[in-house]
C-alpha cells in the first residue's frame, strides 16, 4: 500500500496552510494542524474503505507455446467478493527480455462479480521464456491510496518458429481459387519428366507427337510432359552477430527460418527434398534433405535449435563443408547478411565456388531504416551525415548483389513483408525452368 499522487498533493497542500495560518493567526494554529490531520486521516479511511486483496480472487491460463512474430494473450480472471464497489484494476506482468515488455491493462472488477482480461505477450527470440509475476494494483474509493498484490507464476513457455504463420500462408499458397501467382500449379507441358498421353489438338507442339504410338491408334497422340521432382533443396541460415540484430522488433534470423519454413512446405508438397545447414564461426547444424510431408516437422524442430551467435560468420568453413556435404546437384537458399563490400568478399569469393556446382538463391532483408534516412530532410548537419552514410551502404549493397547476379547467384534482397511471395516465386521458376 503507498499513497496515490493525490494524496502527495493533498498532504504537500496542507502543510504550508498550516504554516500561513500559523504565521498570520499565532491563535488559530490548531485550525492548521487540524487541516494537516484531516489529510492524513483521509488518507487512512480511503486505505480501510479500498478492497482488500484477500477478497480478490486471481487465476491465470498461460499459452503452451509462443510464435515469432505473433502474439498470444495471458488470460487473467479476477473475482471479487460480495459487497462493495466496483472497482478498476490495473494488470501488469513481469517478463523477461526474450519476451517483449507486456502492455498494462485496465479491467473493471464489480462485486460479487469477475472479468476475464487478456495480456498479450510477443516474444522477440526463441528459448524457453519465463513469465515471472502479475501484478495487480487499485485505488481506494477516494483515489488517495494505491493497494498492491503480487502473484509468482515463475513458468517457462517455450517460443518456436512461426509455423502458424506458415500454416496461414500455406493454405492461401495452395488454395483452388487463390489468386494469380499464388498458387501452385503442376507444369505440364514444361519439363523433361513423362506425364501422361493425350490426343492431339491444333496449337499443341507438333514436336511432341509419339509417331509410333500414333499409328498404333490410327489418330495423333502426343506426349505431355511435366517439370522434374525430387530435387534437393538446401535451407542454410547464417546465424552470426548480424542474423541476430532486430528487424521491426524480430533478429533477421528469426525472419529467415519463418519465410525458410514455408518454402520447405511447399517444396516438400511439391515432391522434393528439403535439408537444412546452419553456420557461424563453426557449423552448427547440418540435416540431410529427406522428402515427404512428415519431414516437415523433423525440419521445424531443427530450425528451432539454430541459436543466436555473437561469432563472425566464416564463410569460407561453412560453404566448403556444405559443398562436400552435398553429393548431387541443389538449389542451396542462403539466409544471410552483410554491410559492405569489404565484409562481403569472402562471401562472394566462396558462392562463386559454390555456383560452379549447385543453384543458389541469395536472401537477405532490406534495412527499412536505411530508406528513411537517405530520403530524410536535411535539417541539420547531422541528418546530412546520417543520410550520406546511408546512402554508401545502399550503393554497395547494390555492388554486391550486381557482382552475386553476375555469377549467377539468384538475389532476393526484399522487405520483411515480401520475402515469403519472392522466394515462392523464385523457387518456383528456378524449378519450371529446371535450373537444378
Amino acid at each position: 500500500m503507498r499513497p496515490t499522487g493525490r494524496a502527495a498533493v493533498l498532504v504537500g497542500a496542507a502543510v504550508p496552510v498550516a504554516l500561513l495560518v500559523a504565521v498570520l493567526f499565532p491563535d488559530a494554529w490548531p485550525f492548521g494542524l487540524a487541516f494537516l490531520a484531516g489529510g492524513l486521516v483521509s488518507i487512512g479511511l480511503d486505505a480501510l474503505l479500498s478492497l482488500p486483496p484477500r477478497a480478490l480472487t486471481v487465476t491465470w491460463k498461460l499459452p503452451p507455446v509462443l510464435y515469432i512474430g505473433s502474439s498470444d494473450p495471458v488470460t487473467v480472471r479476477l473475482t471479487a467478493g460480495r459487497g462493495g464497489r466496483a472497482v478498476p484494476v490495473e494488470l501488469a506482468l513481469d517478463a523477461d527480455r526474450r519476451l517483449a515488455p507486456p502492455p498494462r491493462v485496465r479491467a473493471m472488477v464489480a462485486p460479487g462479480g469477475s472479468s476475464e482480461i487478456a495480456i498479450a505477450l510477443a516474444p522477440r527470440r526463441r528459448g524457453m521464456a519465463e513469465v515471472e509475476k502479475l501484478w495487480l494494483r487499485w485505488q481506494g474509493p477516494m483515489g488517495l491510496v494505491w493497494r498492491h498484490s503480487e502473484y509468482m507464476i515463475e513458468t517457462d513457455i517455450a517460443v518456436l518458429p512461426n509455423v502458424r504463420a506458415v500454416r496461414a500462408a500455406a493454405i492461401r499458397f495452395f488454395a483452388r481459387d487463390a489468386p494469380t501467382g499464388q498458387k501452385a500449379q503442376n507444369q505440364l507441358g514444361d519439363g523433361s519428366e513423362f506425364d501422361a498421353m493425350r490426343d492431339y489438338v491444333p496449337g499443341l507442339d507438333r514436336r511432341s507427337v509419339d509417331w509410333k504410338h500414333s499409328a498404333r491408334h490410327r489418330k495423333l497422340v502426343c506426349k505431355e510432359f511435366k517439370a522434374e521432382r525430387n530435387h534437393n533443396i538446401v535451407l542454410a541460415f547464417d546465424t552470426g552477430h548480424l542474423m541476430s540484430e532486430p528487424l521491426d522488433g524480430v533478429t533477421r534470423l528469426d525472419r529467415a527460418i519463418n519465410a525458410s519454413l514455408l518454402l520447405a512446405y511447399a517444396s516438400l508438397r511439391e515432391g522434393d527434398r528439403v535439408g537444412l545447414f546452419g553456420f557461424d564461426a563453426q557449423v552448427r547444424l547440418y540435416a540431410e534433405p529427406a522428402a515427404g510431408l512428415q519431414n516437415f516437422a523433423r525440419i521445424q524442430h531443427a530450425a528451432a535449435e539454430l541459436e543466436y551467435r555473437p561469432e563472425e560468420t566464416n564463410y569460407t568453413l561453412g560453404l566448403t563443408h556444405l559443398s562436400a556435404r552435398l553429393k548431387r546437384r541443389s538449389l542451396v537458399v542462403l539466409m544471410t547478411d552483410f554491410i559492405d563490400t569489404v565484409t562481403a568478399e569472402m562471401m562472394v569469393e566462396n558462392l562463386a565456388r559454390l555456383t560452379q556446382r549447385h543453384v543458389v538463391m541469395f536472401v537477405s532483408f532490406v534495412d527499412p531504416a536505411l530508406p528513411l534516412m537517405t530520403d530524410a530532410v536535411p535539417a541539420s548537419v547531422d541528418v546530412m551525415a546520417r543520410a550520406t552514410v546511408a546512402g554508401d551502404f545502399v550503393r554497395e549493397r547494390a555492388v554486391v548483389m550486381q557482382r552475386l547476379t553476375r555469377l549467377g547467384v539468384h538475389c532476393l534482397d526484399v522487405r520483411h513483408e515480401a520475402v515469403n511471395t519472392e522466394m515462392i516465386s523464385r523457387y518456383l521458376m528456378i524449378t519450371r525452368r529446371e535450373l537444378i
